[in-house]
């Protein structure tokens, strides 16, 4: 199992960082070709939740895969919290995306069809079927949670307070946000809109982040709950 479980996790790593490298090569093409700036382009790629979420993935997934070679038992407490907070993202990723983002055109270039099915749906999927089967798991703490927000609120203020100074790569012009639901100029009711979808997004990510910690602790009987590791400490 182990080994089956380093293959797959090699693969979806190979797969979800072609699709990065893919996204962004055919956006600074799509970019360059209508003489935008590329630098502005790169940072607003980054800026993406989707795109910072699946690194966090890539990086997840490669180190999995290590660990599952060259070790056995359980794996580092340290790992188990980076993970447990990978998958949370990365479903919230994909529950966003899918009920709020697919068939809205966002600001990156020209978009690569392959590679947002992978970013969006794949990668979010097989990063929550390898917590639920993949071996090495170790059980964490409900405050665990807390550590697991702490990024999403970190991005959220980040965004906010830089979208005003940020500009479209080809006009020059800003404001710029990631996400159109970010947009307070084009939400139905301004910053009423924002706030609602930023508490609801909050919501999808504590009760993801509280699924994945209840999985950790409850799917299977043999992990005993003194061995949790809270992610702070992890």
């Amino acid at each position: 199992m182990r080994i089956g479980f380093a293959v797959l996790r090699a693969v979806a790593f190979l797969v979800t960082l072609a699709a990065v490298i893919a996204q962004l090569t055919t956006s600074v093409a799509s970019i360059s070709a209508r003489g935008g700036n590329v630098g502005t382009l790169v940072a607003n790629f980054f800026s993406f939740f989707t795109i910072d979420s699946n690194v966090l993935g890539i990086i997840v997934l490669g180190i999995g895969a290590v660990l599952l070679l060259a070790r056995r038992g359980d794996d580092p407490g340290w790992y188990t919290g980076l993970r447990a907070a990978s998958v949370t993202y990365l479903v919230t990723t994909g529950v966003v995306y899918n009920l709020l983002l697919r068939n809205i055109s966002l600001a990156q270039g020209t978009t690569v069809g392959w590679s947002n099915e992978v970013l969006h749906v794949i990668a979010p999927a097989y990063l929550l079927i390898d917590w639920l089967f993949a071996p090495g798991r170790t059980p964490l703490r409900m405050r665990a949670v807390w550590g697991i927000a702490v990024f999403p609120v970190v991005w959220a203020v980040y965004t906010l307070i830089r979208a005003p100074f940020a500009a479209d790569p080809v006009t020059g012009e800003g404001p710029w946000y990631p996400y159109p639901f970010l947009n307070p100029a084009t939400s139905p009711n301004g910053y009423l809109s924002v706030a609602f979808y930023v508490v609801l997004i909050a919501v999808v990510i504590l009760v993801a982040g509280y699924g994945v910690v209840w999985i950790s602790r409850r799917w299977r009987g043999d992990r005993a709950l003194p061995d949790a590791v809270p992610l702070a400490e992890a």
